[in-house]
């Protein structure tokens, strides 16, 4: 098996480009300084002269308030991008894997979303990135897309990160309470993105770690295992003026990973002491 994994700098691309290392599979890691995926000519030529048998779309705009200004960019990455890889998956006949989002939920209700649940983003980021969602299924039979959340890794900025940078500038911090979501590790989505290529069930699947919490009291569990005293006080995203709204509720469903024998992602409080003691 020969693997190209697009965004190789960012978190996830960085943690399942070490974990093919790892496991001694054949691949390369792709970034900017490869190719410009909004250039359908650079792109196509990269992949196809690469002629990998999978190839991992990680690669996005991903900021999502800068997504509301930049919103030709942010098209042409998620949207265009998505396809020019798709198209050239097709040339190959290869599998594709695209690093999909909760936020092409509206976060209405309290239930967890399922694959078959429609669609329907709130800002401009969720909709890029459910059009590419559509560009993948458009193009190819051989593909997973794959919905996650609230990503952390060893790899570049976090809300982990951000959280333990504050506590030692403040005695108090504000965070938004009334968005539940499940936090992602990036090494364990990794482990089981490899797992999934190395199959042949293609479809739509929700994959982020085991549990629900609201960003409150993922702060809160990030500073216990940090031993730092810290007073995190709950406020309303009302509170929070953003450019781009976020859905209140990212829970996602799971159920697909079990009806399809995946191994689910661990329960979010057992890594999470060994996460902030590697980084902190």
């Amino acid at each position: 098996m020969k693997v190209l994994v697009t965004g190789a700098d960012g978190q996830l691309g960085y943690d399942v480009v070490k974990k093919l290392e790892e496991l001694d599979i054949e691949h390369i890691g792709v970034d900017k300084e490869d190719f410009d995926l909004t250039n359908e000519k650079e792109t196509k030529e990269f992949i196809l002269d690469y002629q990998p048998d999978v190839i991992i779309h990680c690669a996005a705009y991903t900021d999502v308030d800068q997504a509301e200004v930049e919103r030709e960019l942010c098209y042409q990455v998620n949207v265009n991008g998505t396809r020019y890889v798709a198209e050239a998956t097709k040339e190959l006949d290869a599998k594709m894997l695209y690093i999909s989002t909760d936020y092409v939920f509206d976060g209405q209700g309290e239930e967890p979303f399922e694959v078959t649940d429609e669609p329907n983003p709130i800002n401009y980021y969720g909709e890029t990135k459910y059009q590419g969602e559509q560009e993948v299924q458009k193009l190819l039979d051989k593909f997973f897309i794959v919905r996650t959340s609230w990503v952390f890794g060893e790899h570049g900025d976090n809300f982990v990160k951000t959280m333990l940078k504050l506590g030692k500038e403040r005695d108090e911090i504000l965070v938004v309470a009334d968005q539940y979501g499940s936090p992602t590790y990036t090494g364990d989505l990794a482990k089981f993105i490899i797992e999934m290529i190395k199959t042949d069930k293609f479809g739509i699947y929700h994959a982020t770690n085991d549990g629900f919490c609201s960003w409150y009291v993922f702060a809160k569990m990030i500073f216990k295992s940090a031993n730092m005293d810290v007073n995190v006080k709950p406020v309303s995203s009302d509170e929070f003026e953003t450019k781009a709204k976020r859905p209140n509720n990212s829970r996602l469903s799971k159920e697909k990973l079990n009806n399809k024998k995946f191994n689910k992602l661990r329960e979010i409080d057992v890594f999470i002491d060994h996460y902030v003691k590697s980084i902190n």
